[in-house]
């Protein structure tokens, strides 16, 4: 138990890749990503993946790492997160575990249940409802049959709606009974800890990313990817609004601003989701010295409780 996992999370926006690069650049070690859609190649504009310049500063991990083609559940994610420790603790005392996903946090530091295998046809069914009667639909009926999860889950996200509603279909027991009641055994210590700001300073933050993000290119992202709008990994917030618009459902700055307004509720399930959590210790993300102080006692503690053992 003498490495250490610190966890960096918090909503979308909030400044959590350049806080996790100088934490990074502190204890001279290395970054893995859990964000849900950053390990895809082919979304980098609407991800809001690190700059080339970020990447060049630390290592990172899980970024880029797939493409959407690719099938990547939160399961393997926890398989590919731990391997990778495995690995970075040989040559590192800590590692940094970065991204606004709370699912794929919590599969690393409590592990995550092999959840019931369910049949080619009620995935099917459940792809043309959504093809059918739209995503709306389908959260409805997720609120219905499981509002514990509905309450967490990333409702702008089909596969994860699809998903849970697979899982109750199949077995008539919610998503949320099959998950982890009692937290895997890890050979690492875990810190965590979050950042936010006010709601009205994250707001503007969020307004302002997406502004960036058109104008760096997002339409032009998007549009690449139009042949492929099929796939889950596509319908998700900052792309599927873009669809509406080169569907005529939308005018662009229509668009942009369901972009905005989708990316604030999502931030805010974040936000419900994390406090959740009573062994997150927050910050304000320009508070840089109070965290690395923290995180420099919490590890010294750590070490010490080690060597006395």
């Amino acid at each position: 138990m003498s490495k250490t996992l610190i966890v960096i999370a918090g909503p979308t926006a909030a400044g959590k890749t350049s806080l996790a690069i100088q934490v990074a650049k502190h204890f001279k070690t290395e970054i893995i990503s859990a964000d849900s859609r950053q390990f895809y190649r082919e979304m980098s504009i609407g991800t809001a993946k690190p700059s080339k310049e970020e990447l060049a500063a630390v290592r990172h991990h899980l970024i880029d790492s797939h493409s959407i083609l690719d099938s990547f559940s939160v399961g393997d994610f926890e398989k590919a997160v731990i391997n990778l420790l495995e690995k970075l603790f040989k040559t590192h005392n800590q590692v940094v575990l970065v991204g606004g996903s709370g699912l794929f946090i919590n599969a690393v530091c409590n592990g995550f249940d092999e959840l019931p295998v369910a049949s080619e046809e009620t995935r099917n069914a459940l792809n043309q409802i959504l093809a059918e009667k739209g995503i709306e639909h389908l959260r409805e009926k997720l609120k219905k049959v499981d509002p514990v999860y509905y309450s967490e889950v990333d409702i702008h996200n089909p596969q994860r709606l699809i998903r849970a509603l697979e899982v109750y279909e199949s077995t008539g027991n919610p998503f949320s009974s099959y998950r982890t009641k009692t937290a895997k055994q890890r050979d690492f210590n875990i810190i965590k800890l979050a950042i936010s700001q006010n709601r009205g300073k994250l707001y503007e933050q969020i307004n302002l990313r997406v502004d960036q993000m058109v104008e760096n290119g997002l339409i032009e992202e998007v549009e690449g990817l139009n042949d492929y709008r099929h796939l889950n990994a596509l319908n998700t917030v900052g792309y599927s609004e873009i669809f509406e618009y080169f569907d005529g459902k939308l005018s662009k700055e229509e668009a942009i601003d369901k972009i905005k307004q989708n990316t604030r509720r999502f931030a805010k399930r974040q936000l419900t989701w994390f406090k959740k959590s009573e062994d997150i210790k927050w910050f304000d993300p320009r508070e840089y010295d109070s965290i690395l102080n923290y995180l420099d006692a919490e590890t010294s503690s750590l070490r010490s409780g080690d060597q006395k053992n």
